[in-house]
């Protein structure tokens, strides 16, 4: 298979996750539209004021997080590259008149469609695994942002990636290190609760060091890098919660995430 393959597969899983991603606890889509704002507390403390700023959001699915930057008076801009979520997106946005803007698009097609700078370029989690080339997407970063903004991403640590919890322990499963040929795995539902849809899952590992590197050979200063022992899922089954999207280890032993800043 050639990398068009796999993302068009990922594209189909995507496609028909997303009714179920509409209707799932994971999402509360019926809180978000009572006003809740799905960005995790940390996301918002560390990109700080965003009133008046245009940002763009990649790979932002059916909108949830980009809309909740609206919410905060950003100009928003949101881009994935499934049909499905982008329709639901636009339909979320005037459903509860929130001024932004769709556009679906594999993420490295991206600058053929859409055109513009942006104060702000965002990432949330669970967004590299899908990606099988890091300095190609750091390009596209790089190539909308505006002269001094700021990209800030949000991710799981690649690290406890590389694990599974087997009879209660932690085991050495996945790569840590970046693979051309991606991991495949047959899927039974997805991260956010049952789906009828089975396929199957195509992601690739992505060294902290890789992710880095690939902003700065993009021509990116990296600002700030935080580690934190906190997951805003249930990674492994023991993992205990702490808090609304706070689940860490018993004592807090490993990072299961991670935040940088980074400006052009």
């Amino acid at each position: 298979m050639q990398e068009q393959d796999y993302i068009a597969a990922n594209r189909e899983l995507w496609e028909n996750w997303t009714a179920s991603h509409l209707r799932s606890a994971f999402y509360d889509l019926a809180g978000f539209k009572a006003g809740r704002n799905s960005l995790l507390p940390l996301e918002i403390a560390e990109v700080g004021e965003v009133a008046g700023k245009s940002l763009l959001h990649l790979q932002c699915h059916f909108g949830q997080d980009t809309l909740s930057w609206a919410r905060l008076g950003a100009t928003v801009t949101g881009a994935d590259f499934s049909e499905q979520a982008i329709a639901a997106a636009r339909d979320l946005a005037t459903e509860l008149h929130i001024p932004a803007s769709f556009v679906c698009a594999n993420l490295y097609d991206l600058p053929d469609v859409l055109a513009g700078e942006f104060d702000l370029v965002y990432t949330g989690g669970g967004a590299l695994w899908w990606l099988p080339d890091l300095t190609r997407w750091a390009a596209v970063v790089a190539h909308y942002l505006k002269a001094g903004g700021s990209f800030y991403l949000h991710e799981i640590h690649p690290f406890p990636m590389a694990f599974e919890e087997i009879a209660g322990e932690l085991k050495p499963t996945h790569p840590y290190f970046h693979a051309a040929s991606p991991l495949r795995f047959e899927t039974h539902g997805s991260y956010a609760g049952p789906s009828d849809y089975q396929g199957v899952e195509y992601g690739w590992a992505h060294g902290l060091a890789e992710i880095i590197g690939a902003l700065l050979a993009a021509g990116l200063r990296l600002q700030f890098l935080h580690e934190s022992p906190y997951a805003y899922y249930q990674m492994f089954p023991s993992l205990v919660q702490e808090g609304a999207g706070r689940w860490a280890m018993p004592k807090h032993e490993l990072p299961l995430s991670f935040s940088l800043l980074a400006t052009k």
